[in-house]
């Protein structure tokens, strides 16, 4: 009784998983046996209503169905011992048992749904519009303008002048000198002298050397082969199937279209001015001058001082003048001058067009294949071993030897003797003489002259201009947009739930031969004495007759 209702406590009422989960792997085998081994308890206690677990329950599935036969099992063995104590006469041939039945019952679940829903939202779309405004700027424009101002240079001017210097002069001459010099002579002389040579010979002699002869052998050796063969598989493979579809797209496009505007622009034209400048020319003549050049300490063949040379010299005489000239220079005029421009300016259009959507589905399908495989077979050859054999021979083998000879042989040997001799050579020699030398300098003086020089300077001039600038203004406009909402939804459901109830059954029992009704008071007469001791079936368990 005390297995039992631990089976009806702890294994379907109590709220904690965890506990399941032990009492279900560790302790719900032991529990089993015991309320399987303990009899009849089960069916005196009071009735029970067992629930199936719950679905959050380690029972829930397999467990649960193991749980439900072992209480039965349970049930159904004690049945035999629960007779009602108020149903069940001396002499009666029926007898009401308690049996718990699995009965199905609907119950109430909350159970929570989405349910979609369309809504719209609004949102701020901005865009950008053209306008045209005119603005004036201002810009610089240099003017030429001519000027004239004077300017003073300086002009070299050379003037000839005589000098007179002294210069040292070196006279060459030639004077005759004996001078002794010494020549190394050659002398030959004969000497004789010994070497040794040696002389090459041949000898021959007997070697005995080793030859490696092969010898072939035959042997046997077994080895293993990997036969291939073909299996034919089946594999199921998922495949993306493309599909297209089409989508509506809004778009904005930007327009272009022309626009004409008229601007002015600034031409520059170049006029001539003439006029009238002084300019300083320069001028001159060619003079002749009659010049003395002396010697400059020059000798003639003779020894003889050279005369001096009278030379006609050309000079140039350069004079100045200033004349009155015509000059044409040009002036620079700014007009403006209107054109027409266009302007290309672009406009948005909302638009509509038809997309293409790539989208895939997936598919299983089927396909065969072939495996190659292999299986190991032993197989047997026959190899040829070539082996090498050592073998002794005998060969003749010329040696080449050389032996010392001395030789004698005579040879001249060259020596230098030095002897002193005697010649006579000219020196060239020279001596310093003084001369005088008059020469003509021509030096640079400074003169200073003025001349009247035309330049050009660029004025600024402050002008305005007219031009068009494009702006674009930023323009807000709302649009609607409708999109789906999943809106959750509480909803009751009715769900099939398992439950456990005692219900009384009638069932018929044989007549007991020789039961007797004794002070203890039971019924099958298997007790012994008025003390109320069971038989010793009933101690084995093997007494059906409520004992």
């Amino acid at each position: 009784m005390f297995a039992n209702r631990l089976i009806g406590v702890f294994l379907f009422f109590h709220p904690e998983d965890s506990v399941k989960k032990r009492l279900t792997f560790g302790f719900l085998p032991w529990v089993a046996a015991a309320a399987i081994c303990s009899g009849s308890g089960f069916a005196r206690s009071q009735d029970a209503v067992i629930e199936a677990p719950a679905a959050g329950s380690v029972l829930v599935g397999g467990a649960a169905e193991v749980a439900a036969p072992v209480a039965e099992s349970a049930i159904v063995e004690g049945e035999s011992a629960a007779i009602a104590s108020d149903g069940v006469s001396a002499g009666a041939s029926t007898k009401t048992v308690q049996r718990r039945e699995w009965v199905t019952e609907m119950r109430d679940v909350n159970v929570t749904e989405y349910a979609k829903e369309q809504r719209e939202r609004s949102y701020t779309v901005t865009k950008r519009v053209p306008r045209t405004e005119q603005r004036t700027r201002s810009y610089t424009v240099n003017v030429p303008e001519t000027r004239t101002k004077s300017v003073d240079y300086t002009v070299m001017t050379s003037v000839p002048e005589t000098r007179t210097r002294e210069y040292t002069v070196r006279v060459p001459y030639t004077e005759q000198i004996e001078k002794n010099y010494t020549v190394m002579v050659p002398v030959k002389e004969e000497k004789t002298r010994n070497w040794t040579v040696k002389v090459p010979y041949t000898e021959c002699v007997e070697q005995a050397y080793t030859v490696m002869v092969p010898v072939k052998e035959e042997k046997t050796a077994s080895y293993t082969v990997k036969v291939p063969y073909t299996e034919q598989r089946t594999a199921s493979y998922t495949v993306n199937v493309p599909y297209t579809e089409q989508i509506e797209q809004s778009y904005q496009v930007r327009v272009p279209y022309t626009e004409q505007m008229t601007g002015y622009r600034t031409v520059t034209k170049r006029v001539p001015v003439k006029g009238t400048k002084s300019v300083t020319v320069r001028g001159g003549h060619w003079e002749t001058d009659v010049k003395e050049i002396s010697a400059n300490g020059k000798y003639d063949a003779d020894g003889n001082p050279c005369c001096p040379k009278t030379v006609c010299c050309r000079k140039w005489v350069p004079t100045c003048e200033t004349r009155e000239i015509e000059t044409t220079s040009w002036k620079c005029e700014s007009e403006q001058v209107p054109y027409t421009y266009c302007v290309k300016k672009c406009r948005m259009e909302d638009r509509t067009r038809m997309v293409s959507v790539n989208k895939s589905r997936c598919e299983t399908r089927t396909r065969n294949y072939c495996v190659t495989l292999s299986r190991c077979e032993t197989r047997t050859r026959n190899y040829c071993v070539t082996k090498m054999v050592p073998e002794s021979r005998t060969r003749t083998v010329k040696i080449q030897k050389c032996r010392e000879e001395v030789r004698t042989g005579t040879y001249c040997v060259t020596k230098m003797v030095p002897e002193t001799r005697t010649r006579t050579e000219c020196v060239r020699k020279s001596r310093c003489e003084t001369r005088t030398a008059s020469y003509t300098v021509n030096k640079c003086v400074p003169e200073t002259r003025s001349k009247e020089v035309c330049y050009t300077v660029m004025v600024p001039q402050q002008r305005t201009a007219n031009y068009c600038v494009t702006l674009y203004d930023n323009v807000c406009e709302t649009k609607t947009q409708s999109y789906t909402v999943c809106v959750p939804k509480c909803v009751t459901k009715q769900v099939p739930v398992k439950v456990c109830r005692t219900v009384n059954v009638e069932v018929p029992v044989d007549a007991c031969s020789g039961c007797t009704s004794d002070a203890s008071g039971d019924a099958c007469g298997c007790t012994g004495s008025a003390g109320g001791k069971s038989c010793g079936k009933a101690r084995k368990g093997l007494c059906r007759k409520g004992c």
